[in-house]
């Protein structure tokens, strides 16, 4: 899992196949199919799946609304929502047994070009979500609350993507990595609670990486009265 990833099906270089990019596309037509069965007949009083999914969007809807609001977490539910379901769908399949042993299948979170994709991805939504505001509230923001602040802002803007990709990739391929040098030295019991602390580590680093991206996006289009 913490190892290079390796290319499967070379196509010149920066579109190469890893095991990386087959897990997403794994977990991406995963994600796909449980959404189609969950909104393809959906019924006034839910069975089990139904609830399960309900319930899991309600969550995920009250602790965006505890963030940015009702408002806007109507408005940009769902890149939150999808973000924080790949994320921690792909953070889970890493507890998969034998993922990460071979090279057709590893962890995405677990490759740093997967993490910085993803910083990418929610760069270019917040820069796009504060321009939907307005052009003048946009640029207003980089010189508040004084203009010779200018560089430092728009430096910041840059960090706070790459500070998101690099907090999950090293903490996704830190807790992988522990967990395999453990088990070389201890293959008996230590793997197993190293694995199962993984189960909340997976989630945690789920909620950060989608609780900060929410309060960027509130700076980004918070309007002043």
């Amino acid at each position: 899992m913490g190892e290079k990833s390796e290319v499967i099906i070379p196509l010149g270089g920066i579109l190469d196949i890893t095991g990386e990019v087959i897990a997403m596309w794994v977990i991406l037509a995963l994600v796909t199919v449980l959404s189609i069965l969950a909104t393809r007949n959906m019924k006034e009083r839910p069975g089990t799946f139904q609830n399960m999914v309900e319930t899991g969007v309600e969550y995920l809807d009250n602790f965006f609304t505890g963030i940015i609001g009702k408002h806007h977490t109507r408005k940009y539910f769902y890149f939150l929502g999808s973000l924080f379901i790949f994320i921690i769908f792909a953070n889970y399949s890493g507890l998969i047994p034998g993922v990460g042993l071979t090279k057709y299948f590893k962890a995405p979170t677990s490759s740093l070009s997967v993490t910085l994709g993803l910083g990418v991805v929610t760069f270019c939504f917040l820069q796009i979500a504060g321009l939907r505001v307005g052009a003048k509230h946009y640029f207003k923001r980089f010189v508040s609350p004084i203009a010779f602040m200018l560089p430092l802002m728009v430096l910041d803007e840059f960090i706070k993507p790459a500070s998101l990709a690099l907090r999950l990739f090293g903490n996704v391929f830190g807790e992988e990595t522990v967990t395999h040098n453990l088990y070389d030295l201890l293959p008996i019991g230590a793997p197993v609670l190293m694995m199962a602390l993984s189960l909340l580590f997976c989630a945690i680093q789920a909620v950060v990486f989608t609780m900060l991206t929410s309060i960027y996006l509130e700076e980004a289009v918070e309007v002043e009265d």
